[in-house]
């Protein structure tokens, strides 16, 4: 049955992202009358069509494709840190793209997008089989190893840049930015839906598998298969983003924490309200981005890097506190039982 209660956050996030979409389309340097755009007139219709159409379709398949790519890592890696920024796999996209750009660069487009994904899959891959094999580890270290290996890459993304003089190619994969998306040159983004369509398919699966190997093969469900499709999947949606609109940090990771703090941990309870209120957030940056130095437009990285790394730096200052507080109330009980 059909219940308004359960599904209140849904309608509310939906409603505000359509209100929001269909103003986005009329926010730019150049003013879009809607009168005019009905009435016919070419160029206003021209610019509706070929750029603010397709960008708005940009911004709506990267949130929801970035936000439910870390809503998987999270669950498949049992770490609420754990996304496409903390876990290496957007600079392992860009290394794929360094790879094309400097030894096929013949293969244009597909070679760039191929070499992503492949690099993109692999070194998810490799990040996930480093964690699992450390004895010791908490909630923060995780991703700090993904944080210091996504540095490594970097820093041989750009020694090899250097050395092959591609510097200025590359830095468009740097910095995320929707100001050169027009009609022709965004397509590719639109493989992140029918990749969160299939995680949708596998939220049982994923479920069960993030409560861990053990409980997985107990309840018959192959734990390695489920593991290998679930990074797959999220490390092909960064790829395609990266690739049509580069870098985009943070997104994987603060939206599907902030939305299991009303929905819960489990995929297939959150995974509709995480792609809304990512392609919400994302929308919002964008129009900031637009808007806030109007005529000029600031790169969305930047304003989503400022606000996700606040927020990032006050889920860690939480989640510290939270696990001090759990161990002192821990050894009180234990105190009082003894006693």
């Amino acid at each position: 049955m059909f219940s308004i209660k359960k599904y209140r956050s849904t309608i509310i996030l939906g409603t505000v992202l359509l209100i929001l979409s269909l103003l986005s389309l009329f926010v730019g340097v150049i003013d879009i009358n809607l009168h005019n755009l009905f009435s016919g007139n070419g160029m206003e219709l021209k610019i509706f069509l070929l750029a603010r159409l397709p960008r708005l379709l940009a911004v709506l398949c990267t949130g929801v494709g970035m936000s439910v790519a870390g809503l998987i890592m999270q669950q498949l890696c049992m770490n609420k840190f754990v996304s496409p920024s903390t876990g290496s796999t957007i600079q392992s996209a860009q290394f794929g793209i360094l790879l094309s750009l400097v030894f096929i660069p013949s293969l244009g487009l597909w070679g760039r997008v191929i070499l992503a994904f492949v690099t993109a899959v692999l070194g998810t891959w490799i990040f996930v089989w480093f964690i699992q094999r450390i004895q010791f580890k908490n909630t923060v270290l995780v991703p700090l190893i993904g944080i210091m290996f996504g540095n490594v890459l970097g820093g041989i993304i750009n020694f090899i840049a250097y050395k092959f003089e591609v510097t200025q190619q590359l830095s468009t994969y740097f910095v995320g930015s929707f100001a050169l998306i027009i009609k022709g040159n965004y397509e590719l983004v639109w493989l992140a839906l029918p990749l969160v369509i299939l995680a949708f398919a596998f939220a049982n699966h994923f479920n069960i598998v993030g409560m861990g190997k053990d409980f997985s093969e107990n309840l018959g469900v192959n734990y390695k298969l489920v593991l290998f499709v679930g990074l797959t999947i999220s490390a092909m949606i960064t790829a395609s983003v990266v690739t049509v609109v580069g870098q985009i940090s943070y997104i994987g990771l603060i939206i599907p924490n902030i939305v299991a703090m009303f929905k819960g941990d489990k995929i297939r309870g959150s995974l509709i309200d995480t792609a809304l209120f990512g392609a919400l957030f994302v929308l919002a940056a964008d129009m900031i981005a637009r808007t806030v130095i109007s005529p000029y437009e600031l790169p969305i990285e930047l304003i989503v890097g400022i606000v996700g790394s606040i927020l990032f730096i006050a889920m860690l200052i939480y989640k510290l506190n939270h696990g001090r507080k759990a161990i002192r109330l821990g050894k009180a009980k234990e105190g009082s039982c003894c006693g």
